[in-house]
Parts: structure tokens; C-alpha cells; sequence
């Protein structure tokens, strides 16, 4: 056996060896993390009603953590509210408002929204119904913008994230 220093040619062998091995499965589990979710979940929220309606979107996903809420427009049994942005706005964050009460979560909980309007003009009364309805020192995030059309003939559409807490889903 050749000696290379303190260290016998066999060992260096053995070494290089190891360490192709461990690269080998380094690399392998690199490119199988992406695929393995690590046991995190999708949850779908949607109520009984919701179901019903056969609308092509859940009400609300959880994933990490994070409610995923699905825009809402300002209607009630799908007939859009009468008095223009502001009225559309709250209900709008009302229909939100009730989906995260079901799942025992509140407006509290919101920390970023997006509004779609079908009008960039109607920004100012929209902004105003908005700071009325959430009442707080610390307003969500938000992101607004003016889109060619939105359900229904909507002059509003709000989407949000929450903070999910683990309690209990009604579902």
C-alpha cells in the first residue's frame, strides 16, 4: 500500500469515493425536494351555499398558514347592491367579512388586499368606504387598480390574505 503523507492510497480511494456518493445524493435530493411538500396542504373552503351556486372558484384556500380569500363583489344572492362604489364597496368587504367568520377568523386578520375596479375614477369614494369599514389604526396592505369589467357589472371587486390562526373550520 503506497503511503501519500499520513494517509494510505486506499484511504484516498475510499474518500473520493464517499465523496462522490454524497454528492450524488445531494444532488438527488435537490431535485426531489421541489416534488415533496413536506406535508403541506391545500385546504378548499367553501360553504354549503357556496357549493350550491356552482361558482367555478372556492371561497377561500389555507396555505402556510395564509387564508387565501377569493374576490368578492358588492351582491347579495347574486344581484349587486344599489348606490354606486361606496355601497358596493362594504358590502363587498361584508361578503369577505362573513366567509372569514365562519371560519372563526375576523377582519382583524386581514393583512393585505387587492382592489379590481371597473372605474380608476371611482378610487376616492372606494378608499373611503374601505378605511370606514376596517376602523383601525393599522390598515391592510393594498394594491387598487382599474380593470375593463368585473362580474355581474361590479364597480368593485376585493380579494385579501389573513392570517390563519388553527381554529376550527366550519365548513
Amino acid at each position: 500500500v503506497e503511503m501519500i503523507g499520513n494517509i494510505k492510497h486506499n484511504e484516498i480511494h475510499i474518500l473520493n469515493y464517499l465523496k462522490t456518493n454524497t454528492m450524488k445524493k445531494l444532488l438527488l435530493v435537490l431535485l426531489l425536494v421541489p416534488m415533496v411538500s413536506f406535508g403541506q396542504n391545500i385546504e378548499y373552503i367553501n360553504s354549503k351555499e357556496h357549493k350550491r351556486s356552482g361558482m367555478p372558484f372556492s371561497q377561500a384556500t389555507i396555505v402556510n398558514g395564509i387564508i387565501y380569500l377569493s374576490g368578492q363583489i358588492g351582491e347579495v344572492n347574486n344581484v349587486v347592491v344599489e348606490g354606486g362604489i361606496g355601497p358596493e364597496t362594504k358590502q363587498a368587504l361584508d361578503n369577505l367579512k362573513s366567509i372569514l367568520e365562519d371560519m372563526e377568523h375576523s377582519v382583524e386578520d386581514i393583512f393585505k388586499c387587492t382592489c379590481m375596479l371597473s372605474n380608476i375614477n371611482d378610487w376616492p369614494e372606494m378608499s373611503k368606504a374601505y378605511v370606514e369599514f376596517f376602523n383601525r389604526e393599522n390598515l391592510p396592505a393594498r394594491s387598487a387598480f382599474a380593470g375593463s369589467g368585473l362580474a355581474l357589472g361590479a364597480k368593485v371587486e376585493i380579494e385579501c390574505l389573513a392570517l390563519f390562526k388553527g381554529m376550527k373550520i366550519n365548513k
